[in-house]
């Protein structure tokens, strides 16, 4: 049996040279930031080569195009600020629920 990692997301992605670290996060149970939500904490880096990572983008664009024409998830119209590359999706769970309305330890990734 192989090992399984969750994650609740990408933290960040740096490049040095041919090597690209991609930095995966979980939700902390226990630290909270000044808000009372779920800090991010480092939970596993993936390292790649250059052309790895490119291939291993392409599979997740794939996959990603599997979501959207199943209905699973939908693209968001793109946003006039620098910040609307991170909102290119949104997974679609039913009714949204406001955000008060939220138990705090539910992930920030998702509306």
């Amino acid at each position: 049996m192989h090992a399984e990692i969750y994650t609740d997301g990408v933290d960040e992605i740096t490049i040095g040279g041919s090597i690209v670290r991609v930095d995966l996060f979980s939700l902390s149970p226990t630290e909270r930031d000044a808000n009372n939500a779920p800090q991010k904490v480092l939970c596993q880096r993936l390292i790649f080569s250059v052309e790895s990572f490119a291939n291993s983008v392409e599979v997740m664009q794939k996959a990603l195009q599997g979501l959207i024409d199943a209905g699973a998830v939908r693209r968001n119209q793109p946003a006039a600020s620098a910040d609307s590359a991170r909102n290119i999706v949104s997974v679609d769970r039913g009714p949204s629920v406001k955000n008060s309305q939220r138990s705090p330890n539910v992930s920030t990734n998702f509306s």
